[in-house]
Formats: C-alpha cells, structure tokens, sequence
C-alpha cells in the first residue's frame, strides 16, 4: 500500500497528533502502508526551500518501518528557485516536486509556473499540485489559503510533454467535475482521495474517470488517516480497482525511482 501524500514537521496553526516521523509511521504502518510520499509543511511559509528540503531529505533517510519518498517543494516566486529545483533532483534524488500556489501566492497562467513544469518534466520529475490543504471554515483568520484556480492547466498540461502530475485534494471539493474529467483525458494527471465527501465518493470518482487515475493519499498527519482508509472500505470495488488505487497507480506513476542506499 501506498500513501502519496504525507507531511513532517509541524502544521503553524495547531498540534498535530502524529506530527513525529516515528508516531505517523506507526499510524501508516498499523493499517498496511508500505511507502509514503513525504512532503514538509515548512515549505509552505518557509522561505529558505533549500535548507527545508535538505532536512526533509535527510529526515527520509533515517530508519523506518515505512519507506519514507522524499517529495521537495520549489516556490518559482523566490529567486534562484531552478537550483532549488536541480538540489531536489541531483543532490537529495528526489523523484518528484510538491508545489503550493496557494501559499506562494501565484497562479497557473504565470510564465514561471509554465517554466517550472517543463523543467521538471525534462529532467524526469513528477510534479504534485496542491489545489488547497484545509477547509476554508477551518484555516487562521490570518492564514487564508484560497484554493488554486486551474483555469487553463488541460493546455499547460497538453503542451507540456513528458510531465507527470498529480492533483492533491483536488478531487470533489477543489474541482469541478468538468474540470476532473478534462485532466484525466489527458492521459497524465492523477487525483488523490484525501479530500473527498460523500457516501460511495471513491465509487463515483471511479465511475467518472476510471480508476487508472486515482491514487489513495491521506493528507496525514493533517487529517486523520483512518478518513482516508474509511473512503476506500465503504466505497464498493472490485480487487482490481482496489488494488489499482492503494498500489498500481503509484507505482507505475514513480517507476523509474529507485531509493538511494
């Protein structure tokens, strides 16, 4: 089982339960998850991305029930932000970015952005665009996030060739269904379930766009993991759209990583 969104370090506005590298591996570990796409909260108002993604890197490393895959964060609004960039993928062999236009305060039809993606997808890096990370009834007065318009990411998508993105909490609350239907025809986005409502969400998602394009991913330790978990058992599938979405998605989507020794 694989998780493709998790988080270390600390969430500014609250404590977390499981917000230890040791306390959220046991949680993933309890209910079977193997690998976890680990991605830091410092990289939401961090400025220095170097050093947050240095220490994530180097938190990934350390022994663990679950094998930690770390996902860097690059702000194409800060300056030298393309070493930023070449530091996740050469140095700390990161297989892919996690990008927060929300809290970087840019949009989708900025140059850099468009930049930013053919960058990644020539040197062969996944990208993973956060559409928002909390409700917006529960965020900080002085902490407002909107979520991310993807007006126009179909053609940036299209028109970037070899790219790889994944859509976090984007599917059911982030997106319109339109929207949902349109990315996935292009044969390269996936969407994660941390966010869904509704009974059968999982089910419907399914029905709308195939399960070839959906990944579980928990948002932990922002939200709980069993939300995650409860999505899936509650949701009528067969053992191959099952398996598909907690495994196979993943996997093909990351073939080319290999963790470093």
């Amino acid at each position: 089982m694989i998780d493709c969104q998790v988080y270390f370090s600390k969430w500014p506005t609250r404590h977390l339960p499981d917000d230890t590298p040791a306390r959220l591996a046991a949680r993933l570990e309890r209910f079977g998850v193997r690998q976890a796409w680990v991605g830091s909260f410092d990289g939401l108002l961090h400025k220095d991305m170097a050093a947050a993604n240095a220490r994530l890197a180097e938190a990934c490393r350390k022994a663990s029930s679950v094998e930690w895959v770390p996902i860097g964060t690059v702000n194409p609004t800060l300056p030298d932000w393309q070493e930023d960039l070449r530091r996740c993928q050469q140095e700390h062999q990161m297989p892919g970015i996690r990008l927060f236009p929300g809290y970087h305060d840019y949009r989708l039809d900025d140059e850099r952005f468009r930049r930013l993606l053919h960058m990644a997808a020539e040197g062969g890096m996944a990208v993973q665009l956060v559409v928002k990370m909390e409700d917006e009834r529960t965020q900080h007065p002085m902490l407002r996030a909107k979520p991310v318009d993807v007006t126009g990411l179909e053609t940036l998508v299209r028109q970037t060739r070899g790219l790889k993105l994944m859509v976090l909490n984007g599917a059911n609350r982030g997106l319109r269904p339109e929207a949902i239907d349109r990315l996935a025809q292009t044969g390269q986005v996936l969407f994660d379930i941390a966010m869904l409502e509704g009974v059968g969400g999982v089910r419907k998602l399914v029905d709308q766009i195939g399960h070839d394009r959906i990944v579980f991913g928990s948002l932990a330790p922002l939200f709980y993991f069993e939300a995650a978990w409860l999505k899936l058992k509650e949701s009528p599938l067969s053992g191959v759209q099952r398996r598909a979405i907690l495994q196979d998605n993943a996997h093909r989507w990351l073939s080319s990583y290999r963790k470093s020794s």
